[in-house]
Order: structure tokens, then C-alpha cells, then sequence
């Protein structure tokens, strides 16, 4: 409990500050990079669903070309595919190397998110109006990686996904957080899992 509610949200904060310089390097690269592709924004912020179903603007670099349009899978969860027209050249690379999650470090420092936790949702759905199981998944902050994302990336839909984000709701631990960010540095290396099934 101590670790959950104090230690990890100074874990986050310290990590987050250590990483902002370099976070900060990797935007200025990558965002003239992506502003000479196209000519348009350089972040793109989502609307995500976040701790006890607060609503908040989670930081991306921008991957898809300006105004792309919104396609989802059956399960409502964000299409991936590794011919998506959508997708700018920097967009791949970014995406591979999960470079445009970057700047969610700023999330991070500003309390939206934690390092490891499970990954936000579209808030599509009313809080009000989402299932006891729904709600548990947000009790803890939304993460830039996570358990469903480490272990399984797209590579599982969105019910798997509930369940396993669930499951690290209830044995949040350090041991268990170490687990997962040694796993996400394996997948991102590995590039597993980045499209969806």
C-alpha cells in the first residue's frame, strides 16, 4: 500500500526528471524531423481516460498524417497495421521504436500518469455507466507501458486486456513494476507485437 500510493509517485517523479533532458533532445530531433514530412503539428494530444475516470490530454509525437481518420477495431481499440496509409515515413519509425510515447513524461510530472500502470483508455464510454471490473482498471494511474502492453502489446484484445490491467491493479508491487520495464525494453528492442492481430 505505502508503495503504491507514496513510493511509486516518487519513483515517477525522479525518473521523470532524470529523463526529461533527453526526452526533451528526442523532440527537437524528431519533431523538425516530423514538422518537414508534412508541414503540420508536432504533438498530437488524445483524450484519455485516466485515475477514478478523470479525463485528460495525454502527450504523443505526431505518427499519422494531419486529420487522419479515426479507424478502430471491432473491440473499439485503435487500429494498427504495418501498411496503415495514415502513417507518416517518421511515423513507422516511431512507432516501432515507440518513440512517440516519449513526451509522456510530461503527463507523467503533471500527475496524469505513472511510468507503469495500464494503458489509457479512449473515454468513449461514461464512467457512470462502466461495470464494477471497468472501474477497478482505473484506480491507479494510466502508464506510459504496462503489464498487457509489455508482455502482450496489440497482440491481445481489449477483454485480455481489461482482465491482465485488472490483474496489476490489485498486486501493484516494485518487484512487479521492475518486471515490467524490464519486459517493455525487450519488446520495444524486439519490436514485438506492434500490429494488431
Amino acid at each position: 500500500m505505502i508503495y503504491e500510493k507514496i513510493i511509486k509517485r516518487i519513483l515517477d517523479i525522479v525518473l521523470a526528471l532524470i529523463a526529461l533532458p533527453f526526452v526533451l533532445i528526442i523532440c527537437i530531433i524528431f519533431g523538425i524531423l516530423i514538422y518537414l514530412e508534412d508541414r503540420g503539428d508536432i504533438f498530437y494530444i488524445a483524450k484519455r481516460r485516466g485515475l477514478n475516470g478523470s479525463v485528460f490530454g495525454m502527450y504523443k509525437l505526431r505518427s499519422m498524417k494531419m486529420n487522419a481518420p479515426d479507424i478502430r477495431n471491432e473491440d473499439n481499440s485503435t487500429y494498427n497495421s504495418s501498411n496503415d496509409p495514415r502513417v507518416t515515413k517518421i511515423g513507422r519509425i516511431l512507432r516501432k521504436t515507440s518513440i512517440d510515447e516519449l513526451p509522456q513524461v510530461f503527463n507523467i510530472l503533471k500527475g496524469d500518469m505513472s511510468w507503469i500502470g495500464p494503458r489509457p483508455n479512449n473515454p468513449s464510454k461514461v464512467y457512470e455507466d462502466m461495470t464494477d471490473v471497468e472501474k477497478k482498471r482505473l484506480s491507479i494511474r494510466p502508464g506510459v507501458t504496462g503489464y498487457s502492453q509489455a508482455y502482450y502489446r496489440n497482440s491481445i484484445n481489449q477483454d485480455e486486456k481489461l482482465k491482465k490491467d485488472v490483474f496489476y491493479s490489485e498486486n501493484v508491487r516494485f518487484v512487479f513494476d521492475f518486471k515490467i520495464f524490464i519486459q517493455t525494453i525487450k519488446t520495444v528492442l524486439l519490436q514485438k507485437n506492434i500490429n494488431t492481430n
